[in-house]
């Protein structure tokens, strides 16, 4: 039976931008990157060098730790630059793309017929393990350890994030394509999280079980869903899969092929015309927004404003994102900002602000943190937008000074770093707290296990 989950603590940001629901295909970028960054935790070891001619789906490099563990091209082409940063660690591997894609083929399946082993091996085989994630600590999954459930949110609760209804349309059998070949990797359920009311693709496949969910953001952040459906102990694992990578693995069972292809919504309010493209994990930035951006001061993020990662132009889209936002850079200074009513800014502070008068107005806002930074203060605001069933602060304060005990009791292995992108925003001590999450997630990885 289904489990229906209705938050109460937290914070809808609602800003000017939201993507219409259109969808251009934009042209092939002529290089695409892959960001080794993007795959936190993971040392990788690098199989195609500069000059190597790649099809899409063909391995670049693995994982020092299980090289099973593969990461593809998106696009087929020729390696034409491995980037490198200080201690010649890989930053990214840029390959040229050819004009028609051709794929590494590695045959049709059928899910249903194959066995946990059978699945996880061509997963391995087509490099699709990285998309499936683990908790604790929001990296790609250890094969190794069994986990208990799976868990998928199809429901997404960020600001200005791409409504996951309109993006999955017509992608049914892929997705339960895909359903059929994951529950396979657990003796558990794999638990799917759509809205309340809402008309998603996910809603109606067999093999999951379906949980509605309603509620201010982070209503739509799995971490929330697992806390609520079936809570992580000591010793557990459960794997998490998002709904747009879910559509690459099916058709992966489908066809044979590793199509990175995916739907990406341009939000914010420096976009000309907010709207949905079609485009290949690792573009370049330049070629998805093209003629579209205002560059008047415009701070490009790819992913959502609350815990994407600030990008450029000539930068390349994330490898798990489905968004890029643009939004004024907040670089200017406003005088006595801190003795006057505010009118134009989102607060849970009913002192001089007024935005809980008007509930359903939407902001344009810009990067100002509004203050500067400063040792925490105490207000007990944090847990007003932290619906877990934990002491923010606490943890904080034990990650901060590392206190693996603490760190373990106060449910260390139940966060992720974007379960506390709202805590950060609200904080009046401008404090990292996301940096803060996962620095203490890898020490609890690297001395724990």
């Amino acid at each position: 039976m289904s489990k229906d989950i209705r938050i109460k603590k937290g914070l809808d940001i609602k800003l000017v931008g939201e993507a219409e629901k259109t969808t251009t295909n934009v042209s092939m970028s002529s290089v695409y990157a892959i960001k080794p960054d993007d795959f936190h935790g993971i040392i990788p070891k690098i199989l195609a060098k500069e000059g190597t001619e790649v099809k899409a789906g063909q391995a670049l490099f693995y994982s020092k730790s299980d090289e099973r563990i593969l990461f593809p091209s998106p696009v087929s082409g020729k390696v034409v630059e491995i980037v490198r940063g200080a201690r010649r660690k890989v930053l990214s591997i840029k390959i040229e793309a050819e004009g028609k894609q051709t794929y590494v083929d590695f045959g049709k399946k059928d899910a249903a017929n194959m066995t946990g082993e059978e699945v996880k091996n061509h997963l391995f085989t087509a490099g699709c393990w990285p998309f499936v994630k683990q908790r604790p600590y929001d990296v790609v999954a250890n094969p190794n350890q069994a986990p208990k459930s799976i868990f998928i949110s199809a429901y997404a609760s960020a600001p200005l994030a791409a409504d996951l209804d309109y993006t999955l349309a017509g992608k049914e059998a892929e997705l339960q394509a895909a359903i059929t070949a994951v529950s396979k990797l657990t003796e558990g359920k794999v638990h799917v999280s759509v809205g309340k009311g809402a008309n998603s693709a996910l809603a109606n496949l067999s093999g999951v079980e379906i949980h509605k969910v309603s509620g201010p953001h982070p209503s739509g952040n799995v971490g929330t869903q697992i806390a609520n459906i079936d809570p992580i102990n000591k010793g557990e694992v459960v794997w998490v899969v998002t709904p747009q990578d879910l559509v690459i693995i099916g058709e992966l069972f489908l066809t044979g092929n590793f199509n990175a292809e995916r739907t990406i919504a341009l939000t914010g309010s420096q976009f000309k015309t907010p709207q949905y493209v079609t485009a290949i994990a690792g573009a370049t930035v330049a070629d998805i927004v093209k003629g579209n951006l205002n560059n008047d001061n415009t701070r490009i993020i790819s992913g959502n404003v609350l815990s994407g990662t600030e990008t450029k132009e000539d930068g390349f889209i994330g490898y798990y994102d489905n968004q890029i936002t643009a939004i004024p850079e907040g670089d200017d200074y406003e005088f006595f900002g801190w003795n006057k009513p505010v009118f134009n800014k989102i607060s849970t502070s009913r002192a001089l602000t007024f935005s809980w008068l008007n509930p359903k107005k939407k902001y344009d806002l810009d990067t100002n943190t509004n203050g500067e930074h400063r040792a925490f203060v105490v207000t007990g605001s944090y847990e007003d937008v932290f619906p877990l069933d934990i002491y923010p602060m606490q943890l904080l304060k034990a990650f901060m000074y590392k206190d693996l005990d603490e760190m373990e009791a106060l449910g260390g292995y139940e966060v992720a770093p974007e379960d506390f992108a709202l805590t950060e925003f609200i904080c009046v001590s401008k404090q990292p707290h996301q940096k803060i999450i996962r620095e203490g997630l890898d020490l609890m990885r690297e001395e724990l296990g």
